[in-house]
């Protein structure tokens, strides 16, 4: 089947849309770091839009940070992808063009901090996940003896870590007498501005104190709240994307029809006319994050847990089962009430769109997908509405079930049997405490509590959260999560 190209792009049906900008006249003004299917399916559309109402010097150099596989797929098709937007009353797709060029930085450390360096680039964004920042989760700090972070500094031109990365373009910048770009993380990190800002200070303080400085005092590093559900993409995927456009595609995108971004208009350089297309430039990220954190996420979260130990492959499935429909909406009872709402929202509503965006059937959001790198999520989407709950005297049967529902996933055996293909950055760990445990509740809850860099050290010492906790777990063990998740009414 002939390839997606800019050279084939003239005999797409008519019926997709494609730029609607003279893509030749496209000059780079964003790196992005981790050019997954995420930031192609929400940043690079909105910066699509943005080029068609406002055009200017945006286009995006994508980089990924470990395997050239989405180079391999973007660079025959120009950068070109097909964006498949699942709606319930039926697809509606897109070619996105606004990625230009993709690096990959094992291969050339340097020309990616090149680029960061250049005097065109003017953004530099990040989707590297929450692991990918090598920092502490519970507190936000630079882990500095992280193997990526000391390699880093010991070998500060050939980077491998994002924080490396992001202060080796930096440097460049300042030692050539640029000003800095402006860093603008969209993982779903609380306070992901702060955070970087915090990550890449420390660690350039570690390198050059004067650099540190010179950082702080010059760079920016909005906050940023970003939302779509953009499911891992499936050779089935591929398949169906051929069949409705006539090309073949090796690296299309999966979404759903909502997106939402909220950005701090702090920038040091310039940014495309994302206002102009439905992003919402604020002063104040954090209610809208704070709320897509507790109420989406860690539902998300919980629910997948749930889901796949019950059966069910995808969110859609799980969420449609009353069951665990009654159960999503007893937890955001449970959350709503630590939930300042931002202005505008009714957070009940919210709650009412979200399960309906859950529940899209075209939508195939693999709960397993949702599942991994579960010890970097819960201390973000469900321990501090734990804590709030705790210090307020109020229940937190749901969010506990939450939390044992991770438990039981973690031991790595799903209700019949089968292997779980556990990911997690602590997988080791995690395996060799739920192996000495086995099946005793009380044993693996104890354990798994135990690590400080996940539950801290307050809540394993909480009685009111470890007893529902555990006895939740026993339950999962002997009635499974279907049983479990109705006796909670």
């Amino acid at each position: 089947m002939t390839r997606l190209s800019a050279s084939t792009l003239a005999s797409l049906p008519v019926t997709v849309r494609r730029s609607a900008y003279d893509r030749s006249a496209l000059k780079p003004g964003i790196v992005h770091l981790g050019l997954g299917a995420f930031a192609r399916g929400h940043l690079a559309e909105y910066t699509e839009d943005a080029l068609e109402t406002s055009f200017g010097a945006w286009g995006i150099v994508g980089a990924s940070l470990q395997r050239p596989d989405q180079r391999d797929r973007l660079k025959p098709q120009d950068g070109l992808y097909t964006l498949l937007k699942l709606a319930p009353a039926g697809p509606e797709l897109r070619v996105i063009g606004s990625v230009l060029d993709v690096l990959v930085a094992p291969e050339s450390p340097a020309a990616l901090v090149a680029r960061l360096a250049s005097p065109e680039t003017r953004i530099v964004s990040l989707t590297v996940t929450e692991k990918g920042y090598c920092h502490d989760p519970a507190t936000g700090k630079l882990k500095a003896d992280h193997p990526d972070i000391v390699h880093d500094l010991a070998n500060p031109n050939t980077p491998r870590s994002a924080v490396g990365i992001l202060v080796a373009g930096l440097k460049a910048r300042r030692d050539a007498g640029l000003g800095p770009f402006t860093a603008l993380c969209c993982d779903n990190l609380p306070s992901n501005g702060h955070v970087l800002r915090g990550l890449v200070r420390d660690f350039a303080a570690l390198m050059d104190d004067k650099l540190a400085a010179w950082i702080e005092a010059n760079g920016a590093f909005p906050a940023t709240m970003v939302d779509r559900i953009v499911p891992a993409t499936t050779e089935a995927d591929i398949a169906e994307v051929a069949k409705l456009t006539g090309l073949g595609d090796a690296a299309p995108v999966i979404g759903e029809p909502f997106r939402q971004w909220a950005i701090e208009d702090v920038f040091v350089d310039g940014r495309p006319a994302w206002d102009q297309v439905g992003a919402q430039m604020v002063s104040e990220v954090a209610p809208f994050e704070f709320m897509k954190l507790r109420m989406l996420n860690g539902a998300h979260s919980s629910l997948a847990y749930l889901g796949y130990l019950a059966g069910h492959e995808t969110v859609a499935e799980a969420s449609g089962d009353p069951v665990f429909a009654r159960f999503l909406a007893g937890l955001w009872v449970e959350i709503i009430p630590t939930v300042p709402a931002p202005q505008g929202v009714v957070l009940a509503d919210y709650a009412q769109a979200l399960l309906a965006r859950f529940q899209n059937p075209a939508i195939r959001h693999r709960t397993w997908q949702i599942a991994m790198d579960g010890s970097q999520k819960l201390p973000q989407r469900l321990l501090g509405t734990i804590r709030e709950r705790l210090k307020a005297g109020a229940p937190i049967d749901h969010l506990a079930l939450g939390v044992a529902a991770w438990m039981r996933y973690v031991t790595g055996l799903d209700e019949k049997g089968g292997a779980i293909d556990l990911r997690d950055p602590l997988a080791a760990e995690l395996k060799r405490r739920a192996d000495a445990a086995g099946r005793n509740a009380e044993a693996l809850s104890t354990s798994l509590l135990g690590i400080e860099a996940i539950f801290g050290s307050d809540l394993p010492a909480e009685e009111r959260f470890t007893k529902p906790v555990t006895t939740h777990l026993a339950s999962l063990f002997d009635k499974g999560a279907k049983a479990t998740t109705t006796s909670l009414g």
